[in-house]
């Protein structure tokens, strides 16, 4: 049924629901733009303020000079040794590396989606405390809270400091940047995978419900069904981000490609550099391409 007005405020009748003024929306964006220009300005008034902010270097050109010498490295330039990329052996092992970097990436991703699959929906609040919870009792708020802490406190910590605490606890190696960027963006997951349910349209769920189906049963076979494909939309889009992630996390000797960067940078080896970051670039376009082509397929 129409909507009236009245004062300039919509009023809905029948239930429907009325559409925002556009006045309003106006209003909205404006004040949001204006308070997101302040806070941009303020931000940099307080970093261009702070003291050791270097205002005589920046609008001079020894950052430009500083610039083209190490771009120079890059090329092999600065050097009378025979650049990293003119090697065979070279090329071999930086491959070996980014095969390692690409594993570690899908082994991280596997592994958040296993943790996020089996704790999500158990993080959603229409499922633990609405009118999709299976049974009707104040005890499922704590599990309810426990889950959203623990979603909290996996994304909260970056994965470069969970790689630096398990290089102390599993050695150097792969395994603990991959239990890093899987502790993390398994929270990620999770917390996305609980707001994809609680945006569900519980209707056809409900109507499942009065066809005599036990709630754990309109949850196996209502909400999760509904849930997963845009929960595998964004494993994938995770997934963009863990592999140009990884030679972060390998700063720390978590290994890949990271780890092998960080000695070159230290060597001021710089012709592996580039070789290093050629690999880099070739692993995100691949990753990108293949993550289109899956969320292509689970949409």
């Amino acid at each position: 049924m129409a909507a009236q007005y009245g004062r300039g405020e919509p009023v809905a009748r029948g239930g429907a629901t009325a559409p925002i003024a556009p006045g309003r929306r106006i209003g909205f964006l404006a004040a949001s733009a204006t308070i997101a220009f302040l806070m941009a300005l303020a931000a940099w008034v307080t970093i261009i303020g702070n003291d050791h902010f270097p205002r005589r270097n920046l609008f001079s050109l020894e950052p430009l000079t500083s610039a083209a010498d190490f771009a120079g490295g890059l090329i092999g330039a600065e050097s009378s040794a025979t650049p990293a990329f003119y090697k065979p052996d070279e090329w071999a092992e930086k491959a070996r590396l980014a095969g390692e970097t690409l594993a570690m990436s899908v082994a991280a991703a596997g592994l958040a989606a296993i943790g996020a699959l089996a704790l999500f929906m158990f993080g959603a609040r229409n499922v633990m405390m609405g009118s999709l919870a299976p049974y009707q009792s104040p005890f499922w708020t704590v599990p309810f809270f426990l889950v959203r802490s623990l979603f909290t406190v996996s994304r909260a910590v970056p994965e470069l400091v969970w790689a630096m605490i398990l290089v102390f606890v599993f050695t150097q190696g792969t395994l603990p940047g991959v239990i890093a960027l899987a502790i993390h963006n398994g929270g990620i997951l999770g917390k996305l995978g609980s707001e994809i349910v609680e945006g569900l349209d519980t209707r056809p769920m409900r109507a499942l419900r009065s066809t005599g189906a036990g709630r754990m049963q309109v949850l196996l076979y209502g909400v999760l069904p509904e849930a997963l494909p845009k929960f595998i939309t964004y494993l994938f889009y995770r997934w963009e981000v863990i592999i140009r992630t990884t030679i972060v996390v390998g700063f720390v000797a978590a290994g890949g490609l990271g780890t092998e960067f960080r000695l070159a940078m230290s060597h001021f080896k710089f012709t592996e550099v580039t070789l290093i970051l050629f690999w880099y670039l070739v692993l995100v376009l691949f990753v990108d391409v293949v993550s289109g082509q899956m969320r292509r397929l689970a949409n």
